[in-house]
């Protein structure tokens, strides 16, 4: 069994591209809103928001269990609008050695719309953790939650 993995999934929105990623680049501590069910606080520890090495602190619900999430912003490509996040500490770091989340948003071939492409690296502590599938579910929800509270009232 392998210690590394990767995860990834697609998931169709409405929202354009660049809003998408405005929300996570520019604006994440503005997801509260959208996803008040599933994140509760996204605080910026160091630097400035939309800045490639900014530390943001997320709380969150997932399984009904209150989390926590530090991460630092590895990466930005705002032409593609991609943004990456290493993990540092938190509830996930538990189970991994390292936890890498890219989030890109690409304009829908063929009308209106946005695929975001969610991919997660991860290696796991030892063997008996298992792959973290589950977290592209919590994904797919906070995508579906941002998209709806973007194009509300369009």
């Amino acid at each position: 069994m392998a210690l590394t993995g990767k995860l990834e999934i697609d998931v169709e929105i409405k929202a354009p591209p660049d809003k998408f990623h405005d929300m996570f680049c520019n604006r994440p501590h503005h997801s509260q809103h959208a996803c008040n069910d599933k994140i509760k606080g996204c605080d910026l520890h160091d630097g400035d928001w939309g800045t490639v090495g900014s530390v943001i602190f997320w709380s969150y619900v997932r399984d009904g269990k209150a989390k926590t999430l530090k991460e630092v912003v590895e990466a930005i490509d705002s032409e593609k609008n991609s943004i990456t996040f290493r993990v540092l500490e938190g509830d996930v770091m538990k189970d991994f050695k390292s936890y890498v989340i890219t989030i890109q948003a690409s304009p829908k071939s063929g009308g209106e719309g946005s695929i975001v492409h969610w991919t997660m690296e991860y290696e796991k502590q030892h063997e008996g953790i298992a792959h973290p599938e589950d977290a592209l579910q919590f994904a797919v929800e906070i995508s579906k939650d941002i998209d709806s509270h973007l194009t509300q009232g369009n």
